[in-house]
């Protein structure tokens, strides 16, 4: 007695291979994706207009929530896209971040190439009287010009 393994034949055991492989579920997520992406990816950039000055130190990765400061060069201070007052930004950062603790969280100072140094200084100082010591300094990217 043999046992045909493969091939063709019509016997009771016999099954039909299909070589076809579905897409239609990898196409249905990758489009949900992509919705996703399409609608946060505006929620993550800054609207404020800042002339960066040049860095020259490597790109660091961003926290899963940045806080920006921007400092305009006219003094005019934002948290997000939202105006704030020069001595409130650290009063508003408090209140945006909740219960967390202001040590923990990493600021990010975007401030124009011609902003006055005691505009930068008083902004400083509000965060660190409000208890934020972890401070990072945005420039422009030197491969970007």
């Amino acid at each position: 007695m043999a046992a045909k393994l493969s091939g063709g034949g019509g016997g009771k055991y016999a099954i039909e291979q299909n070589s076809e492989i579905n897409v239609t579920p990898f196409v249905d997520i990758m489009l949900v994706l992509l919705i996703i992406f399409m609608v946060a990816a505006p929620l993550a950039t800054v609207n404020v207009e800042v002339k960066l000055p040049v860095a020259v130190a490597p790109m660091q990765a961003n926290p899963p929530k940045p806080f920006y400061v921007s400092i305009q060069a006219n003094s005019r201070v934002y948290i997000g896209d939202n105006e704030v007052d020069i001595d409130a930004v650290g009063t508003e950062l408090l209140d945006l971040i909740g219960n967390k603790t202001p040590s923990d969280e990493r600021i990010f100072i975007r401030a124009d190439q011609t902003t006055r140094y005691g505009d930068f200084m008083q902004v400083m100082n509000s965060l660190q009287d409000s208890g934020f010591y972890s401070v990072a300094l945005v420039g422009e990217d030197q491969s970007a010009q």
